[in-house]
C-alpha cells in the first residue's frame, strides 16, 4: 500500500529538528530509514532545494526554502506528485505560521512540536488521494516535475552510517582534506560584507593606478616598471583577500596574513607616490579585511539531533 509514514520539519544550517510527526511506525525498515533522516540533515546546505533519497522499499524527499527543510518518508511506490504537493503544503502553512527570526533564533530541538497538528491532517489526506480536492494543483507539481526533476542522491553522496564507510570515502586516503575544501564558513555579517567591498575598492584603486603607470610608461622613460609591479600585486592581494573572506581553505589565517603582509609591502613601495592618507587607507582595509577573515571561522560540526 502507497503511504506517507511520516514527516519533519528541520533547519538547513545546522541540521536542528524544529517538528515532526509522533506516529510513524516502528518497523525495522522504517527506523533503518530514520537514519537517513539523521544524515541528510546534516547534508542539507549542501544539497539542491528539491531532493529523493530512494532507500529499497522506502523513499524520503525533501525539499528547502528560506533556510528550512521539509522532509518526509513514503513508500516507493508512493506518487512523486502527492508527495512533493505534500511538502510544499507543509512549507507554505509553516512560512505562513512562523516568522523567519523564530525558527533562525530557536536553540532547543521540536521547538514547534504543535505543528504536527497540521502534519497529521495533512497527511491523512493525502493518504487518502480521493478526498483531494486540489487536482488544479497537482497538475501544475507534475509540470514543475516534469521541469525541474529532484535530484537524485546516490547512497555515496551520504557518507558513512552504521560506523560503515561509503565506497566514496575509502577510495581516497584524502578524502577528510577533500572535503574540508568545501566546509561551510559561518554567515556573513554585515562587517564582513563592508570588509569585501572595501577590499574590492583597494583592488580596483590599485588596478587603474596600474594601468596609468604603464601610460606614463609608454610616453616616457621616467616611470619605473617596478612600481607597475607593485600595483599589480597590490590589486592581487585585495582580490585573494575577497576570496579568503567568502570561501574556505587549509592554512586560511596564515594565508591572509601572508596577504596583508604583503599589501603593507606594496604599499611602502609605492610610498612615493601616495601620500599619507592614501597609505593609511590602503593599509587599514588590508588589516581589517584579515581580521574579518580571522572571525569568519568554519561552521563546527551539526550537533547529533534524534531526527
Amino acid at each position: 500500500m502507497s503511504m506517507i509514514l511520516s514527516a519533519s520539519v528541520i533547519r538547513v544550517r545546522d541540521g536542528l529538528p524544529l517538528s515532526a510527526s509522533t506516529d510513524y511506525e516502528q518497523s525495522t525498515g522504517v527506523q533503518e530509514c530514520r537514519k537517513y533522516f539523521k544524515m541528510l540533515s546534516r547534508k542539507l546546505a549542501q544539497l539542491p532545494d528539491r531532493c529523493t533519497l530512494k532507500t529499497g522499499h522506502y523513499n524520503i524527499n525533501f525539499i528547502s526554502s528560506l533556510g528550512v527543510s521539509y522532509m518526509m518518508l513514503c513508500t516507493e511506490n508512493y506518487p512523486n506528485v502527492l508527495a512533493f504537493s505534500f511538502l510544499d503544503e507543509l512549507q507554505k502553512e509553516f512560512i505562513t505560521t512562523y516568522n523567519m527570526m523564530k525558527t533562525n533564533t530557536a536553540v532547543r530541538p521540536y521547538s514547534f512540536i504543535e505543528f504536527d497538528n497540521f502534519i497529521q491532517r495533512t497527511k491523512q489526506r493525502y493518504n487518502n488521494p480521493r478526498s483531494l480536492s486540489t487536482k488544479i494543483n497537482l497538475s501544475d507539481m507534475q509540470m514543475e516535475i516534469k521541469l525541474r526533476p529532484p535530484y537524485q542522491i546516490p547512497m555515496c553522496e551520504l557518507g558513512s552510517a552504521n560506523g560503515v564507510t561509503s565506497a566514496f570515502s575509502v577510495d581516497y586516503k584524502g578524502a577528510g582534506k577533500i572535503s574540508s575544501a568545501h566546509q561551510r564558513l559561518e554567515p556573513a555579517t554585515l562587517s564582513g560584507i563592508v570588509a569585501f567591498i572595501l577590499s574590492l575598492l583597494c583592488g580596483a584603486l590599485n588596478l587603474i593606478r596600474g594601468f596609468h603607470a604603464i601610460e606614463s610608461l609608454l610616453q616616457s622613460d621616467g616611470e619605473d616598471f617596478n612600481y607597475i609591479i607593485a600595483f599589480f600585486l597590490g590589486t592581487a592581494a585585495c582580490l585573494y583577500q575577497c576570496y579568503l573572506l567568502v570561501y574556505y581553505t587549509g592554512w586560511r589565517n596564515v594565508k591572509s596574513f601572508l596577504t596583508f603582509g604583503l599589501i603593507c609591502l606594496c604599499n611602502m613601495y609605492l610610498y612615493d607616490l601616495r601620500n599619507l592618507w592614501q597609505l593609511f587607507f590602503h593599509v587599514t582595509v588590508g588589516a581589517f579585511v584579515t581580521l574579518q577573515i580571522w572571525l569568519r571561522q568554519a561552521q563546527g560540526k551539526a550537533p547529533d539531533y534524534d531526527v
